[in-house]
């Protein structure tokens, strides 16, 4: 799956704050999953082509970042070691650099998976992400947040809550 890293850091840190914690269902036929969401968190089209939802704290800078998203992928066997090494590489093309803090595998809605939490240095500033990469059946999945180091606890602990309500 390739992610528009250079897209979605930029909105990251142009974007607002953590917003209000309550979360609902989110519906949209057209994704392989269901899922709740923050209530007042807006959902953003970065233009990047991806299938499946992207949605930020506000409109102000900068941005708590939400993305789930699901690529088909056509009967081809997923390495999610090679997932995340494209996704290292896409971030090094971009001029930031990550730091790796922790790596677990972990299932979110019956899907198996790998996730990792990272540091970011960018020109623009910092950030930390938690990325989950799952191997569906028919989709493979990225779902991360992105946030400022200072406000990273409190929304990882959200979007721990997003992922707890995926069903795929």
């Amino acid at each position: 799956m390739k992610l528009s890293l250079p897209v979605a850091l930029a909105a990251a840190l142009l974007l607002g704050g953590a917003g209000a914690q309550t979360l609902v269902p989110f519906k949209n036929l057209k994704l392989p999953f269901t899922v709740s969401l923050p209530k007042d968190w807006l959902i953003m089209d970065l233009g990047d082509g991806l299938a499946g939802v992207t949605v930020v704290s506000s409109k102000t800078p900068p941005a708590s970042m939400i993305r789930l998203l699901y690529a088909p992928k056509n009967g081809k066997n997923t390495e999610l070691k090679q997932e995340f090494r494209n996704f290292e590489a896409g971030v090094q093309q971009s001029g930031a650099k990550l730091k790796l803090y922790r790596g677990r595998n972990v299932s979110y809605g019956g899907v198996r998976g790998v996730e990792r939490e990272y540091g970011l240095s960018h020109p623009k500033g910092n950030l930390r992400l938690r990325v989950w990469f799952g191997n569906g059946a028919k989709n493979l999945y990225s779902f991360q947040i992105t946030d400022t180091p200072e406000r990273y606890k409190t929304s990882n602990a959200l979007f721990s809550r997003v992922l707890a309500s995926v069903r795929f």
